[in-house]
């Protein structure tokens, strides 16, 4: 078995770069490769809440459970993520828990009291039509809450399924002076494209908004035929603001309210995330330490590290030559491992450094399996070179059929984990599945690799020494 001296140069700089990416120093690292003042790729290792701590929040909507259907809960929660993951508070867990409540888990977090409202507000945005009126009525409404017809087929609904009279929900907002009726709703948030806060000298800060190309003919239609009148601003039935229309907006605009800058923040990210199908309230909200987390990954580290010293100790003691193969070849293993983890990234949680810990032994097995077949062969008095070569070609069939039947499972394992309940599957199929794809290269490419080298170096010695192959 010849060396592939350009395969030789490939392991060891995948190795090199691997260890680098797994060495601690390496977190918080980013590159920028357009110069464009964004990192292209940001290198770090997210932990889970059960080894960092953070905020578990349990959400319930305020609406009975038939006033929505299933898929609307499901656009809340996914409504609920995004504004979690804008906050920066990355690698969130949410997730429905039966039809009526959604669970958030939010590890590292330190504003919870942010947080929870951000997550927790409606944010239904209004463009309502205020034409017609000016002066006296126009102040007696600025911050007022008002009923808009969006928000009244709303209440409509819940009037509906809660047997509470529409009258009573709406009593107290205010209605449009010169009909009557509600306030007529131009546009939703749901028409926006996207939202950004930025600060303007004249009005200090504000919301940039873009129009959807789907609702741009209604927007510019109606700014076009309206201009000279008070169009509102409306978050969730309160005016923000009334602004004259000064042309027509097909495409986008500015939403002015005197916003300090946390609250313009914190409004954007709301219309880019979209506003909630569903209202919820905090049914219950708990802080997680991190003590026991820590001690959980000093435990595990302790595990692993004992595990592999055993486990290289032991293939180097039965396989000698073949070991130090498989060793060298375990270690760019793990390395590979250890590096995908941070560059996907993939969160660690105990379930995950679980995964990956046995995902250490599916490589270690397919060393074996080839070993044992290289051992067959010599037995069976055919040339060393020949030997090694039948050892790989025979073996490849059965790792390759016995990890792709387990990372079958660890696919079907990963969406039961989406539903409620068994988040924690998911993380250690993940980090299952990840190792036994990495095997295959491993076991193969880079074993067969590091034993070419040893063999081409020692190959006499090895050919008239047998018990150097552990035969």
């Amino acid at each position: 078995m010849k060396i592939s001296y350009p395969w030789l140069v490939v392991v060891i700089l995948l190795a090199i770069f691997a260890t680098w990416m797994a060495l601690p120093a390496t977190n918080g690292t980013s590159f920028d490769f357009n110069n464009d003042g964004e990192d292209d790729i940001a290198i770090d290792q997210p932990l889970g809440l059960d080894l960092v701590g953070g905020l578990r929040v349990l959400l319930e909507a305020e609406l009975p459970p038939d006033a929505f259907t299933e898929e609307e809960l499901r656009e809340t929660a996914n409504s609920v993520s995004r504004r979690v993951n804008a906050l920066g508070l990355t690698e969130a867990t949410v997730q429905v828990q039966g039809n009526t409540r959604i669970l958030v888990e939010i590890p590292g977090v330190t504003d919870s009291a942010r947080a929870i409202s951000t997550i927790q507000e409606t944010a239904l945005l209004e463009f309502v039509n205020f034409s017609g009126l000016a002066g006296g009525q126009l102040t007696a409404l600025d911050g007022a809450n008002i009923l808009t017809t969006e928000q009244n087929q709303v209440f409509e609904q819940r009037a509906i399924t809660s047997d509470v009279p529409l009258e009573t929900l709406v009593v107290d907002l205010a209605v449009n002076p010169n009909t009557g009726l509600p306030f007529e709703t131009v546009m939703t948030g749901g028409g926006l494209a996207a939202a950004a806060a930025v600060f303007s000298q004249q009005s200090g800060w504000v919301i940039e908004f873009e129009v959807a190309s789907d609702a741009q003919d209604i927007f510019g239609d109606y700014t076009g035929s309206n201009i000279g009148q008070p169009m509102a601003i409306v978050l969730d039935g309160e005016v923000l603001s009334f602004p004259t229309i000064q042309a027509a907006l097909p495409t986008g605009g500015v939403i002015s309210g005197n916003f300090t800058q946390e609250e313009a923040e914190t409004l954007a990210l709301q219309l880019r995330s979209g506003s909630l199908r569903i209202p919820l309230s905090v049914e219950s909200t708990s802080q997680v330490g991190a003590t026991l987390g820590q001690e959980s990954v000093r435990l595990s580290i302790q595990a692993g590290i004992i595990g592999v010293i055993i486990v290289l100790a032991f293939m180097f003691i039965y396989y000698r030559a073949l070991g130090i193969a498989a060793d060298l070849a375990l270690l760019v293993f793990i390395a590979l491992n250890l590096a995908l983890f941070k560059m996907i990234p993939v969160t660690l949680t105990l379930p995950a450094i679980a995964g990956f810990l046995i995902s250490i032994g599916t490589a270690v097995d397919g060393n074996i399996l080839i070993f044992e077949r290289i051992k067959e062969e010599v037995r069976d008095g055919k040339p060393l070179n020949e030997a090694l070569t039948s050892g790989f070609d025979r073996a490849w069939a059965s790792i390759r059929d016995s990890n792709t039947s387990t990372i079958i499972i660890c696919v079907i394992l990963f969406f039961f984990g989406q539903t409620p309940g068994a988040s924690i599957v998911s993380a250690f199929a993940i980090t299952l599945a990840l190792g036994l794809i990495l095997n295959l290269f491993t076991a193969i490419v880079v074993t067969k690799t590091f034993l070419s080298l040893i063999t081409t170096w020692q190959y006499d010695y090895i050919d008239q020494h047998e018990w150097t192959l552990g035969v």
